[in-house]
């Protein structure tokens, strides 16, 4: 069942909080529902290329409040933040409240959020980048950011294949009936020109053993503490106190050639009894002192 059920759904509660934060009556639950959708699909389509990893809409009596999380705020906030103005004015429009805020959070590490990995890879598959290319690409990105696992299944006309068919790649580990792991999930499509790919996007980044704060603008989670054991393990190599082990390295009594004091293979110290050696009592042609031939 693990493979069937959503998630994101599965941990809702547990270790993920909603990203629709408002309470509905039986009268006016499906009028706020229906315009969330038109929100984010409206916000998805007016800014495509603008990173949108998730969008958060919250409600209190007359105010709507919805928060973008973005790899790109730039693009989003414009020159001088006119385009945030513009977008509140349309989001106005379409919701018929006159009092919309409009906030904008950056993502640190857009390799580990699955809306924008699975994005990416749709992009370059629209661009006629071979799909393995660029899945592989993004695999190693997610992994060398700190994820513990990724999974990416993709399915359609492969490379404009006549048959349609599913590739799933994967590396790391991804265990989905673990509901303390934090795993982000994405579906998402490639319009081509031979037809449509879908892209879905398994992110394992961590166990979550402490009590996570469900807000949904929460950010944080374990892929902070990964990073920053990563950067202390790559800054101890290399720094005082390296203990080199290879040859030349500044140890007394080295045994490997061009060693210290007591090497017993050729060219070493005293009494070698080998070719070339050194000590006296040598038998052997070329020997040392004392040698009869």
């Amino acid at each position: 069942m693990g493979q069937k059920t959503n998630p994101i759904g599965a941990r809702l509660g547990i270790i993920r909080g909603w990203e629709s934060n408002w309470y509905g009556s039986k009268k006016d639950y499906a009028t706020k529902l229906i315009e969330d959708n038109k929100i984010r699909t409206y916000l998805n389509a007016r800014i495509s290329k603008g990173g949108i990893a998730k969008i958060v809409i919250e409600r209190t009596l007359n105010k709507l409040i919805v928060t973008i999380h973005t790899s790109k705020p730039g693009i989003i906030i414009g020159k001088g933040g006119g385009e945030v103005d513009r977008i509140k004015e349309e989001l106005k429009k379409l919701t018929g409240k006159d009092d919309v805020q409009i906030n904008i959070l950056e993502i640190r590490r857009p390799e580990l959020d699955a809306n924008i990995v699975g994005d990416t890879i749709a992009r370059q598959i629209e661009n006629r980048i071979n799909y393995k290319r660029a899945i592989k690409m993004a695999i190693a990105s997610a992994l060398r950011m700190g994820a513990e696992g990724i999974k990416i299944k993709v399915a359609g006309r492969l490379g404009g294949s006549e048959i349609a068919r599913t590739e799933e790649i994967k590396q790391g580990r991804t265990p989905l009936h673990t509901l303390r792991m934090d795993i982000d999930y994405a579906n998402v499509f490639a319009l081509t020109v031979y037809g449509k790919i879908g892209i879905k996007v398994w992110i394992c980044k961590g166990e979550v053993l402490a009590k996570r704060d469900l807000n949904p603008n929460f950010v944080g989670g374990k892929e902070g503490g990964l990073s920053d054991r990563r950067d202390r393990r790559d800054g101890d190599h290399g720094h005082g106190g390296d203990r080199d082990r290879r040859p030349g390295g500044d140890r007394g009594g080295d045994r490997r050639p061009g060693g210290g004091g007591g090497d017993r293979r050729p060219g070493g110290g005293g009494g070698d009894r080998r070719p070339s050696g050194g000590g006296g009592g040598d038998r052997r042609p070329s020997g040392g002192g004392g040698g009869r031939r």
